[in-house]
């Protein structure tokens, strides 16, 4: 897993901090709120599951942890408070790997991409502003116009090339 420094996303190893974890879900907690919505028990121990994963977690994987703590053990009840956190802004979905992860800035407007190591799985959520507007740019040249764009990017984590070193 990556050990950046900086802040734009998971740096796995400040990730799973007790700080980074409640700022996290007060941001999204707000978020919800502002949205009239509420993050029910299920979409916040959801929530907190995908912050603690330190990449991305399939459906599955979040209902086999939610089943163990009595949350449920049909898919609906995954798959829901996962739909319900990617629509509100609180987690993205990772179409590489057919998975989900924490929006590590919840309430802030955004544009991310997404660090996938090949290796390990982790996924680091990476400040995008500069390749969106070239996306847009892009776009508008060729008279596209642009909906939504989720730009994940291959390659090895620190951690995970030091290892192979």
């Amino acid at each position: 897993m990556t050990s950046q420094a900086h802040d734009s996303g998971f740096c796995c190893a400040n990730h799973s901090a007790a700080a980074d974890l409640v700022a996290i879900l007060t941001a999204a907690e707000t978020q919800a709120q502002a949205q009239g919505a509420r993050l029910t028990p299920v979409r916040k121990r959801t929530l907190e599951i995908l912050l603690e994963a330190h990449g991305a977690l399939g459906a599955y994987e979040v209902l086999e942890k939610l089943s163990a703590e009595g949350f449920g053990s049909q898919p609906p009840v995954a798959y829901r408070a996962l739909n319900f956190l990617v629509e509100h802004g609180l987690a993205h979905r990772i179409r590489r790997l057919n998975a989900f992860t924490a929006c590590t800035h919840p309430g802030r407007e955004h544009r991310a991409a997404f660090l996938i190591c090949d290796t390990c799985k982790s996924v680091t959520e990476a400040e995008a502003e500069a390749v969106g507007t070239a996306l847009d740019q892009a776009a508008q040249l060729s008279g596209f116009q642009l909906a939504r764009a989720t730009i994940e990017a291959v390659g090895r984590c620190k951690a995970c090339r030091e290892a192979a070193a």
